[in-house]
């Protein structure tokens, strides 16, 4: 499979009390957090949960 070119993303999840962690895709790596408190992900862990997701996987809470 060929890897696709990723575009540089950032989407913010702002919750009710203040915090905003985001969502920052990058082209090798995706940063999930907020300041000191961030995971990274390669590529093949983000498709990974992205197919978690989408098969259900992994549901609402």
């Amino acid at each position: 499979m060929t890897p696709i070119t990723l575009h540089a993303m950032k989407v913010y999840l702002c919750g009710k009390n203040g915090c905003c962690p985001s969502v920052e895709v990058l082209n090798d790596q995706i940063l999930i957090g907020e300041d000191d408190n961030t995971c990274i992900l390669s590529r093949e862990q983000w498709n990974d949960l992205v197919d978690k997701v989408k098969t259900g996987t992994l549901q609402k809470i």
